[in-house]
């Protein structure tokens, strides 16, 4: 037994069901906007949009940039408005997120920051690819020892690797030099294990609408839009897209395969200063 794991139990021949929200950007002051976007209130819309859905979902994954001032209030304001989900949360930092300060806050009957969640047949890996001081991700070598002891601990179930950022480059100049400086050697290593059978990281472009991408050899490799803003594909410079909010909903089987899928807020309600160079 690894001491930094969760478990839970799914019924026999049931999928494990997940649902990822990511980059919500939250402020102390809820009236508080990103680039235009009131970010409470698009992070709201977006757990209504999934409540609506009545996905019996088991575990609410949050990937990251959960703050975008640094405040403990802004951290408060996720944890009180998840609790309407009653589902357990795993989170895991983002390059705008205050690690200490999301073990203080982040707390909660149903709010966990360990790594390792054993559910069914499957082991789902929450890693920390935050560089301190630093918006461009890494993935030192603890968590690179962390997913060779979580398997070699549980040989016989499948692995999914979460993370917040994107380990291959996004067809987005501006978002792709934030990017995992190392992605393509964590790409490599990883896919020497047989029992991992999917990579899940946080913002994607606008373009990939469902952001279900190339896959790794036989691994998929998905990215999820924001609760906020978005970014538009394809441009070499800082620029924002119209399309809304959204969030991903994962089925993870019993044989190892995954089928998700992007659902986003409907109608038109949150459009961004597009006059806007950068946050």
């Amino acid at each position: 037994m690894l001491k930094d794991t969760v478990h839970y139990s799914v019924a026999e021949n049931e999928p494990v069901r997940l649902v990822q929200v990511t980059d919500p950007h939250l402020f102390a002051d809820p009236e508080g906007q990103l680039l235009g976007v009131n970010t409470t209130q698009s992070f709201q819309a977006v757990l209504n949009t999934f409540s609506a859905t009545q996905y019996p979902a088991d575990i609410l994954l949050a990937t990251g940039d959960i703050s975008q001032d640094y405040s403990p209030e802004s951290y408060q304001h996720f944890v009180d408005k998840i609790k309407v989900l009653d589902l357990p949360c795993h989170y895991l930092p983002g390059n705008h997120d205050d690690p200490r300060l999301m073990a203080v806050r982040m707390q909660g009957d149903h709010v966990f920051g360990q790594q390792i969640i054993d559910i069914g047949s499957w082991l789902i890996l929450m890693l920390d690819s935050t560089v301190r001081g630093k918006p461009g991700g890494y993935l030192g070598e603890k968590q690179f020892d962390l997913i060779d002891a979580a398997i070699k601990a549980y040989p016989d179930k499948y692995v999914l690797l979460v993370m917040h950022h994107n380990p291959i480059l996004m067809q987005c100049a501006w978002l792709d030099q934030h990017c995992m400086a190392n992605g393509e050697d964590f790409l490599a290593r990883t896919s020497r294990y047989p029992q991992v059978k999917g990579v899940l990281w946080a913002m994607c472009i606008s373009k990939l609408i469902n952001c279900i991408l190339m896959p790794h050899g036989d691994i998929p490799l998905m990215a999820t839009p924001s609760t906020c803003i978005q970014f538009k594909p394809l441009s070499s410079y800082f620029a924002l897209d119209t399309m809304q909010p959204g969030y991903r909903l994962l089925e993870l089987s019993g044989d190892g395969s995954i089928r998700t899928n992007v659902y986003r807020v409907p109608g038109s309600r949150f459009s961004p200063d597009n006059e806007a160079s950068g946050y």
